[in-house]
C-alpha cells in the first residue's frame, strides 16, 4: 500500500514520529516539505533514532532499522507527494489559516479514495475542512506527543465525514500499532485535552491557594493517580474501587459533589502562581536546552519502558 505522509515542517517531532510509526508497520512513507533542507535534516534524524532504538532493543515492528528507513522517501512537490497515496497526514504548525491553505491545495489534486487527515490538537474539523469538495474524506487523527512512544490517537470527524472514512482511519491506526479512540462528534479540545486541562486547572488552583507545593502536586499524579491511570482509566477505577460503578456512585456520589462544589473558577494562568510554579520546576529542571533535552530523553526512556511493560502484560 502506498502511504503519503504529509508534513509541512518534517523536521518537527510529530512529523518524524508519525513517519517512523508508519514505516515500522511496513508502509511506504513520503515526507513532503517545501524546503529540501528540512527534509534532509528530518531523514538524518530519523535514521539516527531508528539505529539508536534498534541498538537498545526498542525499535518497533518486525523490520530492521535499515529496512524501515528504506521505506521513507522525500519530496518537495505536493502533487508528486500525493500521487499513489491512500492516506495523507498533515503535520503543519497549529495555525488554522495555514492548515486550511494546505487542505485547499490537496483538495484540488487528490482522488475520491484518499483520506485527508490532520494532526491538529485543538482545531475543530468544521473549521478545518468545511467547503472542501472532498470533505467526506476528511478527518482529524490527533496523536499524543510523541506518537512513537504514546499510542493514543483521537479520531474526530467533520459533521459531513463519511462513516467509511472513520472506519478506515480507525482500522489503519490499529494496524500500525496505535490505540485509536473515536469521538462521535467534534468538541472543543477533543477528549484528551479536556481531561488534561481539568487536571491542570485543579493542580493550578491547589498551588495558587497554597494548599501544596508544585513538585508535590506533580508527585500526587506520578506516584499516585498516574500509577493506575497508566493501565486503567478513571471510570474503570470507579468500577474496581467498589462493587461496580453503581455501587461506587451509591457510596461516593455525595462526597464527590461536596468536593466538586468547592472547586474554584477557571484559572487565568498568569501572575503570582506562574512565578511560583515556574520557580519550583526550574529548580528541578533548569530552563536551558541541555537540561530540558536531557529530561525529555529520560521521559521518552520511561515511556518506552512503560510501553514494553504494557505490551508484555497484555500478552500475559
Amino acid at each position: 500500500v502506498g502511504f503519503c505522509f504529509f508534513g509541512f515542517f518534517c523536521s518537527g517531532l510529530i512529523g518524524r514520529s508519525w513517519a517512523m510509526v508508519f514505516a515500522a508497520a511496513g508502509f511506504k512513507v513520503k515526507l513532503y516539505d517545501i524546503a529540501q533542507q528540512q527534509l534532509t535534516s528530518a531523514l538524518e534524524n530519523i535514521r539516527e533514532q531508528m539505529k539508536e532504538m534498534e541498538k537498545s532493543g526498542v525499535l518497533k515492528g518486525a523490520l530492521s532499522a535499515d529496512q524501515q528507513f528504506a521505506l521513507i522517501s522525500v519530496c518537495t512537490d505536493l502533487k508528486a507527494a500525493a500521487e499513489g497515496a491512500t492516506f495523507i497526514q498533515e503535520c503543519t504548525p497549529e495555525n488554522l489559516e495555514l492548515k486550511k491553505k494546505i487542505f485547499g491545495q490537496l483538495d484540488l489534486i487528490v482522488g475520491d479514495n484518499v483520506i485527508l487527515s490532520s494532526s491538529t490538537s485543538c482545531l475543530l474539523p468544521s473549521k478545518l475542512f468545511s467547503g472542501l469538495k472532498h470533505v467526506k474524506q476528511c478527518i482529524v487523527s490527533h496523536p499524543v506527543n510523541p506518537p512513537y512512544f504514546v499510542p493514543l490517537v483521537e479520531i474526530v470527524p467533520h459533521p459531513e465525514t463519511d462513516p467509511s472514512t472513520i472506519e478506515r482511519t480507525y482500522a489503519l491506526m490499529k494496524k500500525i500499532g496505535q490505540s485509536p479512540v473515536k469521538l462521535n462528534r467534534e468538541i472543543e479540545g477533543f477528549v484528551l485535552n479536556r481531561l488534561q486541562y481539568a487536571v491542570i486547572s485543579e493542580a493550578w488552583r491547589l498551588v495558587g491557594e497554597g494548599v501544596m507545593s508544585p513538585t508535590d502536586v506533580d508527585l500526587v499524579m506520578s506516584d499516585g493517580l498516574g500509577m493506575r491511570y497508566a493501565f486503567i482509566g478513571p471510570l474503570e477505577t470507579m468500577h474496581l474501587n467498589a462493587e461496580g460503578v453503581s455501587s461506587y456512585c451509591e457510596r461516593y456520589a455525595e462526597g464527590m459533589r461536596l468536593v466538586l462544589n468547592t472547586f474554584g473558577p477557571i484559572p487565568e494562568f498568569s501572575g503570582e502562581t506562574v512565578q511560583k510554579v515556574n520557580q519550583a520546576l526550574s529548580e528541578k529542571i533548569p530552563v536551558v536546552p541541555k537540561a530540558l533535552d536531557a529530561r525529555r530523553k529520560w521521559r521518552d526512556e520511561c515511556l518506552t519502558g512503560l510501553a514494553k511493560l504494557k505490551t508484555q502484560m497484555k500478552s500475559d
